[in-house]
Parts: C-alpha cells; structure tokens; sequence
C-alpha cells in the first residue's frame, strides 16, 4: 500500500478490520447476553445496542441513500465486475468464475494472482480494488472459504455494506440463540471493535491480574463503567425507523431482521428516560428460505421511506439514564435472566453525567469551536434582546408612574382650591343669615301636627 489515505477515501476502515485482533473468548461471552426479545444485548442494568451510525463509523463508509443490499438485485453482467477490478472481460469467465455450492462468483486463488500481479506492475487502482473485493468476500461476507460469492461482488459494486453488516451482525446472533448452539456467521473484527470501544481500558487490563475469564470481567462493569458516547455514536442525525415500522429493519444475506435504535439514546448522548414506547410493535425476523409471508419484501419497500431524526428531533444531548429505565433493565434481566453471577449490588441511582469527551483532531476541535462561538453569539442576541424587552417595559413603568404622579398632584391641587373656596364661602354674612333662615324654616313644625 503505497497510500492509505487515498485507500481510506476509496474503500473506507477495511484495512484497520483487517488488523482487529479478537481476543479469545469476548465475542463468545458477549452472545450469552443476547435479549431475542429487544434484539440487543441486555447486561445486569444496562443494554447495549450495535447501531447502523456505529457500523458507518468504524467501517469507514456511510449509510447510502439508495435502497440496501437485499438479495434480489439483478446479477451484475461480467463486463461492470471486470471494469471495477481493472480487469479484462475475458477474465470474468470460467474456471474463475465459476459455481460453488450453488453460489456464483470468483475464486480467492485467482484475485490474490491478480492482486499480486497489479503490486509488481504498480498499478495501485487496480491492486487496491482487487484487494479490496478480497476483504468484503472473506472478511466482511464470509460464505465460503477462499470463494468470493457474488453478493459480496453486488456490496463491493454498491459500497452500500452498513445495513448489511449490522443485519447480518443482528440475524446471525438472533439465530444461534433461538438454535440454542451453532456458529454465528458475521465479521467477528467488526463486532469486536464495537463492543471494544464502549468498554472500559481496565478491562483490557486485568488480564495482567490474573482474571482471564470475560464474564468476571464483564459481570462487574456498572452503567458508569461503560464508554456510552465517543466518535462512533455522537451522531447529528440518526436512521430512526423506515416505512411501516417503528424501528428499523435489516436485510441480510440469510434473512431479516429489526433492531430499535430508541434503545441506542445513550449511545448517542441523548437521555434515556423511560421504556421507549416502540419496543413491543416490531420484532421482526425471517429467514430467506422461510420467509412464507413475504416479510423481505415488506423490508425492501420499508427502505424506501427512511425517517431520520435530527438533533432538534432527538434533543438536548445529555447522556444519562433515568431510574425509571434503569429499573426497567433491572427487571428485564432478572426476568431474561443473566447467564453468569452477579458479583455486585444493582441499584437503579442515575449515575453522574460524563464529562464531554475531548476532540481527537483539530478539525474536530475547530469544528466544536465554531458551534460554541455559533452559539455564543446565538445566547448574545437572546440576551440583547432581552435587556431591550426589559428596558421598554421599565420605560412604560416609569411613564405610566409619572403620569399617576402627575394626576395625584392635579387632585391635590383642586382639593386645596375647593377647600380654599368653602373657607372663603362660609365667611360671607349674606350667605349666613340665608343659612338660618333656611334651617329655621326646615325646623318649623305646623301647628296641627300634633293634636
């Protein structure tokens, strides 16, 4: 590789994927806390919920607008597969592409030829291509081992594989847990790298300690131990639910499935304040080879009707989860039942609030420096105009004291002129003697008024 960034914009984190190293036995303690019924993973007073926007992240490639893989996508001819490999058309013919176990597609043998021929001529592009069709067939899609089937050729032509991955993340889980056994068929590196970042560096640790088993290191974390927002989940917008559905379904190369990204709000840094209210309207899961009512076609059209939620949508970001669903969660495990023992005390206190994590890199920095000047100058003009509302209300109140002021003094002013009028009045003899004359004459009784 003689650029990765140019790799990076091209084809997304493939190869950061190819580098994950699995430690023995995470993924394998991290399925016996599959809930069949939320479709996420249920832990003693938390859940976690693997989320498309993560996915997104840590594949490198976004959610495409267009409609997702669903396996019933015309066969892309073998002259579009040659031109996105760099390839002569007369390459895409048999034996290299060719048929296994009923699958059509193109042999690992002759793309890691061709990979290794494109590297001696130095011809990036085409390596680059080649060796990234290899990593959707044999890490991202695994079917066949050294075979590259074409729904991985039809994800590597689209570069659309997010809500593949995640339904196939969710499908193959959700089956071996209803089979009670059996492989679970995803890419382990991706699922990894997921559940890694939401768990704390101690953990990692402790094997230095002497504590090897993943339970006894899992079963003591408490919601105030878990990494809930970093990179991966402090998204501005979300895939909320689609079509007929209040979640979001998945459809992946075996069958379908929903998951409930209401049960995701604190990975995203939004409170969790309550059983979201979606949970119980859609569960669904079918498998392709026994999908008798039709539900893949039902998911298809979904997709065509995606509802996204933005920050005004979902809400102030605050990470934290209410006591209420904290409850909740503690109830649903006790009834679900935890699979190994709890070697702590579970109490539904709503943790203290994270403090915002710090940015990674100065555009992220620059970026966050914008939105708070943004809103400093936002709070600013809210506050002038405030201190202007004031101002004119002071000013009413002060007029209108004024002029009270003014009428108080006007009433006083007449009183004192009328009072000064009756002084001068009852001083006047004329007005006197009429005075008694008109009282004397109103006591005066006639003389038959008593016989």
């Amino acid at each position: 590789m003689t650029n990765l960034k140019i790799f990076r914009e091209c084809h997304g984190r493939l190869l950061d994927l190819l580098r994950v190293n699995v430690e023995d036995g995470i993924l394998e303690t991290l399925v016996q806390f599959y809930d069949p019924v939320y479709h996420c993973f249920t832990f003693p007073d938390y859940q976690l919920v693997p989320t498309l926007e993560e996915y997104a992240y840590w594949v490198g490639l976004p959610v495409s607008e267009g409609e997702p893989f669903n396996g019933l996508e015309l066969a892309p001819k073998p002259a579009v597969i040659a031109t996105a490999l760099h390839l002569k058309p007369s390459d895409i013919v048999d034996p290299h592409f060719t048929i296994k176990n009923g699958f059509q597609g193109l042999t690992a043998k002759f793309l890691y030829q061709k990979a290794s021929d494109f590297a001696k001529a130095k011809k990036t592009d085409a390596f680059e291509s080649v060796l990234a069709l290899l990593i959707y067939g044999l890490l991202l899609f695994p079917n066949m081992d050294n075979f590259i089937d074409l729904n991985a050729i039809k994800m590597f032509l689209t570069k659309n594989p997010v809500p593949t991955l995640l339904a196939d993340t969710y499908h193959s889980i959700h089956h071996r847990t209803s089979k009670k056994g059996g492989m679970f068929v995803c890419c382990a590196p991706l699922l990894y790298r997921w559940f890694a970042s939401h768990l704390p560096k101690s953990v990692f640790a402790k094997a230095s300690t002497g504590i090897t088993s993943w339970s006894q290191r899992i079963m003591p974390l408490t919601p105030a131990d878990i990494v809930w927002v970093h990179a991966g989940t402090s998204s501005e917008e979300i895939i909320g639910s689609c079509g007929e559905f209040e979640n979001v379904p998945l459809i992946g190369i075996r069958g379908g499935i929903t998951y409930n990204p209401n049960l995701a709000m604190h990975q995203y840094g939004n409170p969790m304040r309550g059983k979201p209210d979606s949970l119980a309207l859609s569960n669904e899961f079918y498998l392709n080879s026994e999908d008798h009512a039709d539900m893949r076609m039902h998911f298809v059209q979904a997709w065509r009707s995606v509802r996204r939620f933005d920050g005004i949508q979902l809400g102030k970001k605050q990470s934290f989860a209410h006591a209420s669903y904290t409850q909740w969660v503690i109830d649903r495990a006790t009834t679900f039942g935890m699979p190994y023992p709890l070697p702590r005390y579970l109490s539904s206190i709503v943790p203290e609030l994270p403090l915002p994590l710090p940015p990674h890199t100065m555009k992220e920095y620059q970026g966050r420096l914008a939105d708070a000047e943004s809103r400093e100058l936002v709070w600013k003009g809210e506050y002038q105009k405030k201190v202007r509302e004031y101002d004119a209300v002071m000013g009413l109140l002060e007029r209108e004291t004024w002029e009270g002021r003014k009428k108080d003094e006007e009433i006083a002013r007449l009183t004192g002129l009328l009072d000064e009028k009756d002084a001068l009045l009852a001083q006047d003899p004329v007005r006197k003697r009429r005075q008694r004359a008109f009282f004397a004459n109103s006591c005066s009784y006639p003389d038959d008024l008593y016989p």
